[in-house]
């Protein structure tokens, strides 16, 4: 059997487990309920799992671990502590808007896992939080944001992220790109102590660029 088989029905018994999660939450899904959603035996599931706290274990590891990672690729070569802002705020709504189930199933089952799964989701999540806390003291450092209690920023944000799920709609509302934007720009309004955007100016909204072009030339 081909090393990568295994690893793949893994991935698919995770998103059916994830599905009825998401439908009857953690308490009330069974792992009958979660073979039926597969189509893989109770025998065939626990070849792979030992029980649904390790299920909902690997969802959550794995949804934080993929998100981190997506992350720190992505900052890799940049300097300006705005723009890294934006990058996270791009890469956690770009990944949940994919994963909507997995998102909700993050967003209500925080509590539901318990002893060392609790613990290793725990530390991938505080290092997560802590990548945005640094960026937003690079921010400060940099003069570009008010003087704002750190955490309550940083954990307003993700609040203002996780929720996405409860209202967006695909058809209606805008994707990853334009929702980013307008979050980021929301939080940014907020936190930044009015000296002007420390972006820049290549990273700046192209529509701003045309405005300041335009009062340029009604003043001329």
């Amino acid at each position: 059997m081909p090393q990568r088989e295994p690893q793949e029905k893994l991935q698919v018994i995770l998103r059916h487990a994830a599905q009825v999660f998401c439908e009857k939450g953690y308490e009330g899904a069974s792992i009958r309920d979660i073979s039926r959603a597969s189509g893989v035996s109770l025998a065939g599931l626990y070849h792979y799992i030992k029980s649904k706290q390790e299920l909902l274990y690997l969802i959550q590891i794995h949804t934080f671990k993929t998100i981190v990672a997506r992350l720190e690729k992505s900052l890799a070569r940049v300097t300006n502590p705005v723009e890294k802002l934006r990058i996270l705020v791009h890469n956690h709504l770009d990944y949940f808007l994919q994963h909507p189930v997995e998102m909700k199933v993050l967003a209500h089952e925080d509590e539901a896992l318990e002893g060392t799964f609790r613990k290793e989701v725990l530390e991938v999540k505080r290092r997560y939080v802590e990548i945005a806390l640094e960026i937003f003291e690079e921010m400060r450092k940099a003069g570009a944001v008010r003087r704002l209690n750190p955490r309550v920023a940083v954990l307003s944000l993700f609040g203002m992220m996780n929720w996405t799920y409860t209202w967006h709609r695909a058809a209606a509302d805008p994707q990853a790109d334009a929702l980013a934007e307008t979050i980021a720009g929301m939080f940014l309004h907020g936190v930044m102590n009015g000296h002007g955007d420390a972006r820049p100016k290549s990273a700046r909204p192209v529509a701003a660029r045309l405005r300041n072009r335009r009062a340029r030339a009604d003043n001329l």
